[in-house]
Parts: C-alpha cells; sequence; structure tokens
C-alpha cells in the first residue's frame, strides 16, 4: 500500500460526531460538521449526517461544491467570509455563508437577485480573539443595513474564538453573544434562528456546565476527526483520538551519532537540532516531510522519537532497529492533519463504515 497515507477510520468518526451530537442535544445545542479539513470528502459528509449533524461547513466553497457535485443532501454553511470574487459560486452552493462586511453581504445580495435565490447571513462578532469579526458597538448599525438588502435573510449572529489568539470561550463572552442576541430581536423585531457560538474549543465551556444562554449551535471539526478540543489539545473522554492517522515508510536505517559535526547553520525549516549528546543513536528516515505534512504535529508510538524533519524527510530515534520498508504509524493533530489533506504526496485511505460501529470502554456525558 502507498505511503505515506492518512488512514481514515469512518467507524471511528462516526462514533466521535454521534456521541458529541448526544451529549450536546441534551444542552440544546445543535452540531454544524465541519469538513474544512477532508477537503470535503463526500464520503466522510455522509458520515457526518448519519452521526446526526444538523448541516455541513466548511471555509472553501470548493469544498462545498465538491459534496454538491457528490449529491450530498444537506444545509451547507460557508463559514469564513466571502470573498467578493466568489460571491456568485457562495450563493449558488452554499445556504448561508458568515459575513462582517456589508460590501461583501451587498454582492450577495445582488448576486442572489439575479438567480432569484435567497441566501442566509450569520454576522460574526468580535468577542477577543481578533480575527473575523464586527465590534460589538458597531452591530446594531451592520444589523439595520443588512435587513435592507432584497434576497438576503439574517439567520442569526454567531463568534469565533481560539483560532488566532486562543482567546477562551467562557461564561463572559458567550453571555455577551447571548444578551447581543436578545438586544438585537428587540430591537429590529426579528428572531435569530442561529446562535453559533464558536468551534470545538467550547466543548471545555460547555463541560464546565455553564449556561449556554442562547448558544444554540457549534461547528466542531477537530473533536470530531481527532477526539481532542483544541485549547490545550487533550483527549475528549470517551472520544477516539487515532480515527485518522499517519502512517510512514522507512528508507533509511542506521546506527548514527546524536549530534552533527562541522560549522552549523540554520537548517531547511529553520528547526533547532536536539543539543544534548546521546552517542550513538538508532536513527531512522522515514519519506514524508514538510511537503507532506506539518512534523511538529505527528506522534509517534512509544518508544520513537521524532528528533529533525526537512522537507521530505522525517528522522526517528527508535529504541529499536528498524527495516527498511518498515511501516509506522503516527497520530496527527489538527495542523499536521490540514497539511497532509491537502498534499497530493499523501494517499487517502477510506476504511468502510461496518454495521457495528466500535465505542471506547469509557462513555461520559457532558450534561453529567
Amino acid at each position: 500500500m502507498n505511503a505515506p497515507r492518512l488512514e481514515i477510520d469512518l467507524d471511528r468518526i462516526y462514533h466521535n460526531a454521534h456521541t458529541l451530537v448526544e451529549r450536546l442535544a441534551v444542552r440544546g445545542v445543535s452540531v454544524t460538521g465541519v469538513t474544512k479539513a477532508t477537503l470535503g470528502s463526500p464520503e466522510i459528509a455522509r458520515v457526518l449526517l448519519r452521526a446526526g449533524v444538523t448541516e455541513l461547513g466548511d471555509s472553501r466553497i470548493e469544498n462545498i461544491e465538491t459534496m454538491r457535485r457528490a449529491g450530498i443532501p444537506a444545509s451547507m454553511v460557508l463559514i469564513r467570509s466571502p470573498m467578493q470574487s466568489q460571491a456568485d459560486r457562495v450563493v449558488d452552493h452554499a445556504d448561508v455563508s458568515f459575513n462582517t462586511e456589508l460590501d461583501v453581504i451587498r454582492k450577495l445580495s445582488r448576486a442572489a437577485q439575479r438567480t432569484k435565490r435567497t441566501h442566509g447571513i450569520v454576522l460574526m462578532v468580535e468577542l477577543g480573539d481578533l480575527r473575523e469579526g464586527i465590534m460589538p458597538g458597531d452591530l446594531e448599525s451592520v444589523v439595520r443595513k443588512t435587513l435592507r438588502f432584497p434576497n438576503i435573510v439574517l439567520r442569526g449572529i454567531g463568534a469565533n474564538l481560539a483560532c488566532r489568539s486562543g482567546a477562551s470561550p467562557d461564561s463572559t463572552n458567550m453571555s455577551e453573544l447571548s444578551a447581543l442576541a436578545d438586544s438585537l430581536e428587540a430591537k429590529f423585531d426579528v428572531s435569530f434562528d442561529i446562535v453559533s457560538g464558536g468551534n470545538s474549543a467550547n466543548l471545555n465551556w460547555i463541560e464546565s456546565g455553564a449556561d449556554t444562554g442562547r448558544i444554540n449551535a457549534l461547528r466542531l471539526g477537530e473533536s470530531i476527526l481527532l477526539g481532542r478540543e483544541p485549547l490545550h489539545r487533550q483527549p475528549i473522554v470517551g472520544l477516539y483520538t487515532d480515527a485518522i492517522t499517519l502512517v510512514g515508510e522507512v528508507i533509511e536505517s542506521k546506527v548514527k551519532p546524536s549530534q552533527p559535526w562541522g560549522e552549523i547553520a540554520q537548517p531547511a525549516f529553520g528547526e533547532t537540532p536536539p543539543t544534548l549528546d546521546r552517542g550513538d543513536v538508532l536513527q531512522a528516515i522515514f519519506a514524508v516531510g514538510h511537503q507532506d505534512t506539518d512534523p511538529l504535529g505527528l506522534i509517534p508510538p512509544p518508544g520513537n522519537e521524532i528528533v529533525g524533519s526537512s522537507g521530505d524527510h522525517l528522522i526517528v530515534e527508535s529504541d529499536r532497529p528498524l527495516s527498511i520498508g518498515a511501516e509506522m504509524t503516527f497520530q496527527v493533530d489538527y495542523s499536521a492533519l490540514v497539511r497532509a489533506m491537502t498534499s497530493p504526496f499523501v494517499a487517502k485511505v477510506l476504511k468502510p463504515q461496518s454495521d457495528h460501529v466500535a465505542r471506547p470502554a469509557y462513555p461520559y456525558d457532558l450534561a453529567s
């Protein structure tokens, strides 16, 4: 089988998604399954829908188009602010888009008028992470103008945290989002059916038992695909952390010194080599590098340590000799997953769903 490759266990993705859907439903929160890290994979999209997600979200209109061509029967949400140059495509293929700029909404309105469609808008609010979002003090003015655009339906408001700056969702900023929804509905005599609180980083806040207020939707990608919460990259109890793994193949296996010699300058990707001299070590090179994934986001099996990488090579010190052609399975973090999924040099192998979906041995309920 080709290497490097991503091995994708659809049973485990189903389990993770279904578990989170059920836990959050108890709190009155629906799940938008985020497909951007899978390049809009129709197979994975179908699994998410079978698991109970209410809609599919992606940051790239190209991925949404892929799912549309595959006949995926779901509401599609563009979760990144649209580019003006793609307004026609957004209206044609996405039911809803997240927005922060009136000029873009105007373009979407014109595209919707030309095609006799209506397009849903969620206005994103800045709550401290300093990525996308309308400042709360400007929100009222933007809502007033958005409501005037023909063929545009204001579906609600949302927020994004813990992506650019690491600002975490908590009772303060989530309560602010709820209060904004209430005040805008009262001010403009409208009703919002979407108050999107954020992404997988919101799960810790939900788990704390906090009052969810008006928050009725979360956008989940990393927690479903990798079974981890993004704030501290800790496993979520009851979920699989190995639903997607990267397999690499050994192309060199030798005993070598642990330290380089000669005049040492900056390596290809700026990584500092280990400074501790450990004498001679068992070193294996795998045919995978920065052009394929994020080496810093790979987790080898116990007894192995990643000690370096270049564009095409991953260097691993092992506690045992590894034979040429041997394979090793690495767990991936979100950065490694996204890079590997977009690399044409990494094969993607789907393990089909079975009739019986295996479950971890430690069930857990966020509502408990």
